[in-house]
């Protein structure tokens, strides 16, 4: 569902004042977007799956699979099923984000609207906090 107008101004209001407090942690948990899964690499993960439930049965029925009576293949079966359920359900990473789609001066503008209003933001923000846990 998207976000109507108001809450998308909000959260480049948000998004504007954490990069003008802090820049270096907003860029370091900015990274890049997932997208969806296509239906290959949902294949190849369903397959790591298979794979992994393989191993896992097969170190629990082969005793020679095991190191005492800890069973070594069905610990990495069971690794290689969660890493083919990861790898299906997750996209490959997009690099920019929504910014690269745009053109890159419009970054600008709102990084310096936002050093002339950050402090205000924030004290909005305070207050709003403490206006809900007093009530």
């Amino acid at each position: 569902m998207p976000l109507s107008d108001h809450e998308q101004r909000m959260l480049d209001q948000i998004e504007s004042a954490l990069y003008a407090e802090d820049p270096k942690f907003a860029s370091s948990v900015r990274g890049g977007t997932l997208r969806a899964p296509s239906t290959r690499r949902r294949l190849q993960g369903t397959g790591l799956f298979v794979i992994g439930l393989a191993m896992l049965v097969a170190g629990v029925a082969f005793k020679a699979t095991m190191i005492g009576s800890f069973p070594v293949l069905s610990v990495v079966g069971f690794m290689v099923m969660f890493g083919g359920v990861v790898f299906a359900i997750t996209g490959p990473r997009v690099v920019g984000g929504r910014d690269k789609s745009g053109p890159s001066s419009s970054s600008g503008p709102r990084q310096r609207k936002a050093k002339g209003a950050g402090g205000s933001f924030t004290s909005r923000m305070e207050d709003r906090f403490r206006r809900r846990f007093d009530e």
